[in-house]
């Protein structure tokens, strides 16, 4: 997460964007189904029979958000001189591991404070694996507090002046009311959902500012820490919560968020070889190690890391915000350590936002640009937040709009849902990138899933304009308005 002047700063620059945006949110009841219907601004005009391609769209006038459109869209010989994209399966990228959010603290608070019946209707909406349902498929939760929890902590805090080096205070304790709860109830929906946790602070009595904001990381507690880890992931296990990755630290290089860790590349890959990397070892853990976990216009951090071979056999790949760089680093990334995966792990939508704007940007850099560029999955910072952007930490984000807004037992579907259902519906884990050209104002990406549909998400960026998708020299010709985005399953 930012610091509350850098998100004041990011939003005024978002409010700079020209008066057609809209407003961000759209509301609809906790228990209502999920979302379907009519054809929204797809302007092809209707044919009858059956549709060899399903269209799923949203508009930025929100007319059509993530709707199936009733356009018949039929594969034929070309016949005109429309831009084309051109969907290549026989050249291959990068597998998927999902597409999701940050379960925070507080996002599992408000969803455990529906009734059980609201909140199961909604769980179901976002993590069910069937055609009726967004499919949500990776999570990321925090290792202790996240600055969107009700408060800061760990699951080893102490008065201060002590330590326990032996962690014999540990305790999953405060995660025992909502989180757990809460994961529990989507495991039973998804069990292969995959969950990605990652630490904002050490204990306090491990650092050396014995504070949970800011400090970095005693050398003489790097042992002690690495065991926190274990005894973590081995704690969930017993809770039937199994961890896919972690890793070793949310923004490393942000000292100011609440609660947070100051952690250079050079203590990270120490840490990673001479203790954690072991310790996980030792204790038969699978679970993947990704370093960094910060801004794309940081790319030494990792490649530094990486370069040493002592790390590297510990290191499953590198995860990047884009709240600095640009989204092409990532391939840079990749390009030096091929081996390595990539992943995208974090992005905010500034609250109250604007929609047309808020929806390209991010479908624009993370489903299409962060999956163009190696990332194995997308996740987008944070699932549920109150009308006031709460629960937070004091410090914590001021503004953070989340994909839900939960407002007693009323929920609003924000921009990131419909972003990230865009792709978490149909290009399931397992799916492979596959090739695609890029025609003017057309960006996109295209998916081969492991039921061996072929999915191609659409954006454009320009006026509206009819151009044809192109498979195995047969065309399907589609329009779409400007700004909106589709989603093309066949």
């Amino acid at each position: 997460m930012k610091t509350p002047n850098q998100l004041l700063t990011r939003l005024a620059t978002a409010l700079l964007l020209p008066a057609l945006l809209l407003s961000a949110c759209t509301s609809k009841p906790a228990d209502a189904p999920a979302p379907g219907g009519g054809g929204g601004g797809v302007i092809t005009p209707p044919v009858t029979g059956p549709s060899q391609v399903a269209l799923w769209l949203t508009t930025t006038d929100q007319v059509a958000l993530f709707r199936k459109s009733t356009a018949v869209l039929n594969f034929q010989a070309p016949t005109g001189n429309n831009p084309t994209i051109v969907v290549d399966t026989t050249q291959t990228y990068q597998s998927i591991d999902g597409f999701g959010y940050t379960l925070t603290g507080g996002s599992a608070t408000l969803l455990n404070q529906l009734s059980a019946t609201a909140r199961a209707a909604l769980l179901k909406e976002l993590f069910a694996t069937d055609e009726t349902n967004i499919g949500v498929s990776y999570l990321r939760i925090s290792i202790g507090a996240s600055d969107l929890s009700d408060r800061p902590y760990t699951y080893d805090d102490l008065p201060s002046g002590q330590t326990d080096p032996t962690l014999a205070q540990f305790s999953l304790q405060p995660d025992k009311t909502d989180l757990i709860p809460v994961l529990k109830e989507i495991l039973a929906l998804n069990p292969t959902l995959k969950i990605l946790g990652s630490p904002w602070s050490a204990p306090a009595w491990m650092k050396t500012n014995a504070s949970l904001k800011g400090g970095s990381l005693k050398p003489e507690y790097y042992a002690a820490y690495a065991d926190y880890f274990v005894k973590y992931l081995r704690a969930m296990q017993a809770e039937g919560i199994t961890l896919d990755a972690l890793t070793v630290q949310n923004e490393p290089l942000n000292p100011d968020n609440n609660p947070s860790l100051y952690m250079t590349a050079a203590e990270q890959g120490t840490f990673i070889k001479q203790n954690l990397g072991p310790a996980l070892r030792a204790a038969g853990l699978s679970t993947k190690i990704i370093l960094y976990d910060h801004n794309a216009d940081r790319t030494d951090y990792p490649l530094a890391i990486l370069a040493d071979a002592a790390v590297r056999p510990y290191v499953d790949g590198s995860a990047f915000h884009l709240y600095a760089g640009n989204i092409s680093a990532l391939s840079a990334v990749h390009a030096a350590y091929p081996d390595k995966g990539v992943y995208f792990t974090e992005q905010w939508v500034g609250g109250p936002g604007n929609f047309a704007g808020d929806f390209s940007w991010h479908v624009n850099n993370l489903i299409i640009g962060a999956t163009r560029n190696w990332s194995k999955n997308v996740l987008e910072w944070n699932l549920a937040a109150d009308q006031n952007y709460g629960p937070r930490t004091q410090g914590g984000c001021p503004n953070c709009l989340g994909a839900l807004t939960i407002n007693g037992g009323s929920v609003t579907r924000n921009t990131a849902y419909y972003t990230v259902a865009h792709a978490s519906k149909f290009v399931r884990p397992g799916s492979v990138r596959v090739a695609t050209n890029l025609p003017a104002n057309l960006p996109n990406v295209a998916f081969k899933a492991p039921n061996g549909r072929k999915v191609l998400i659409v954006q454009n960026s320009g006026a509206t304009q009819t151009f044809d998708i192109s498979y195995r020299g047969k065309v399907v010709s589609s329009t779409l308005t400007a700004g909106a985005v589709g989603t093309y399953v066949w």
